[in-house]
């Protein structure tokens, strides 16, 4: 994942670290790769429609799961490699590009007729990325290590990936989750390996403001891609004044979830990877797990606004009702979560909401989609309003004389 701290990052292959030195922001290689994921996440939301069921939610889930995991695992290596100044490493995430676009394509039938290309495209991407920047690096050199691990890891996993693949339907899911549940674990292991042991998180000394922009970028690639299923849908619904205000409605939720993850206390998440003695394990923790419910709520919340604007008079039940509350209730509890690991400090307000959201399933089968999604919109904006008159000292986070950056407060400090 990164380099370790006592070894200065050098090689043509790198980007340049050091005191001093400005950490590059988001290339536009990366941001051309992210494109790719523009399209995986509309995927996942597609088959949650095509299948509004409890198993349906399930596959969701997993495939949610293997995106994540490619897309983060890939934040970590350009964290340190750049893919601006070194051709080869721009070539490397071209390749990872492609083999995401095909599992991508593959996504609506990984458990049908395109299995093969799917577990074979992931594997390909983990692989062959881990492996190309192994390859780019010196014997010796310590961020070289790192990347050996990987490789093993990957490919132990990439076995069961290909294997299940040779399986029918869910019974692919009978290896596949093995697989995907040892890459999930491989991080928190410290990626161990025979004769080496485990690798410590203050070895992986990643440079923290370009990697919470990173995750800062998916998160714009989910929320962007529900207004543009929640735009389609309408457009194809005939914009009526109903379908018009529900897409108001649906418009004021998601900038009510981008508010509360950009401008509320999580903006002080960089300021704590900055000034943390360990940022690997804040990096692994805070925005390598923590960043999956964040990111499941904002895709659950899409297809709830998709049923609010393709039934804006119809009560909802069963899982399209849960997918309207339970999305918003989950990105606040993953928030929450997050918020908590990076400044060590919990928001009340935002788990108060949660839990609101949750209590009005009761009531939330008995009224229209419309009026449904019009009181989510003003609980959430409310809790939009509400932070904004909190002074940012409650926040936990401390700010200079300027108030320009946000710096954590002592307990932000990982331990």
């Amino acid at each position: 994942m990164s380099l370790a701290a006592s070894q200065p990052a050098t090689g043509r292959h790198l980007r340049a670290r050091g005191a001093g030195t400005e950490q590059q922001a988001t290339t536009r290689v990366e941001l051309f790769f992210d494109l790719v994921y523009v399209f995986a996440v509309t995927q996942i939301s597609h088959a949650l429609l095509d299948d509004l069921s409890v198993s349906g939610v399930a596959r969701a889930v997993f495939l949610l799961l293997v995106v994540w995991w490619a897309w983060i695992y890939t934040t970590w290596m350009v964290n340190w490699f750049d893919p601006a100044s070194s051709a080869p490493v721009g070539a490397v995430l071209t390749g990872v590009m492609l083999a995401s676009l095909l599992m991508a394509a593959a996504l609506p039938g990984a458990l049908g007729q395109h299995g093969f290309l799917f577990a074979a495209s992931y594997v390909a991407l983990q692989v062959g990325r881990n492996a190309a920047a192994a390859s780019l690096l010196a014997r010796g050199h310590a961020l070289r290590d790192v990347f050996e691990r990987l490789v093993a890891w990957s490919v132990v996993s990439g076995v069961l990936w290909l294997g299940g693949a040779g399986l029918e339907g869910d019974q692919r899911l009978l290896v596949w989750i093995p697989a995907l549940a040892l890459e999930l674990a491989a991080p928190a292991a410290g990626y161990w390996l025979p004769g080496r042991g485990r690798a410590a998180t203050t070895n992986w000394d990643i440079e923290g403001g370009h990697f919470a922009e990173r995750c800062e970028g998916f998160i714009i690639i989910a929320l962007g891609e529900s207004l543009v299923v929640t735009g389609a849908t309408a457009s194809s619904a005939g914009l009526t004044p109903a379908v018009v205000l529900c897409l108001v409605v649906a418009f004021l939720e998601t900038a009510a979830l981008w508010w509360l993850y950009f401008g509320g206390p999580t903006e002080g998440s960089r300021g704590a990877m900055r000034s943390s003695d360990d940022p690997g394990r804040l990096a692994r923790d805070g925005y390598t797990y923590l960043h999956l419910p964040i990111i499941a709520g904002i895709i659950a919340t899409a297809v709830g606004d998709d049923l609010l604007v393709a039934h804006p008079h119809q009560a909802l039940s069963g899982v399209g009702l849960w997918m309207v509350l339970g999305g918003p209730a989950l990105y606040l509890i993953g928030l929450s979560l997050f918020h908590r690991r990076m400044t060590g400090n919990a928001n009340a307000k935002r788990l108060a909401t949660a839990a609101l959201l949750v209590l009005l399933a009761p009531l939330a089968g008995h009224v229209s989609a419309l009026a449904l999604g019009a009181t989510i919109a003003v609980l959430l904006g409310g809790l939009v309003i509400w932070e904004l008159r909190v002074p940012r000292v409650a926040t936990g986070l401390r700010y200079g004389a300027a108030g320009a950056s946000p710096v954590p407060a002592p307990s932000a400090r990982s331990r």
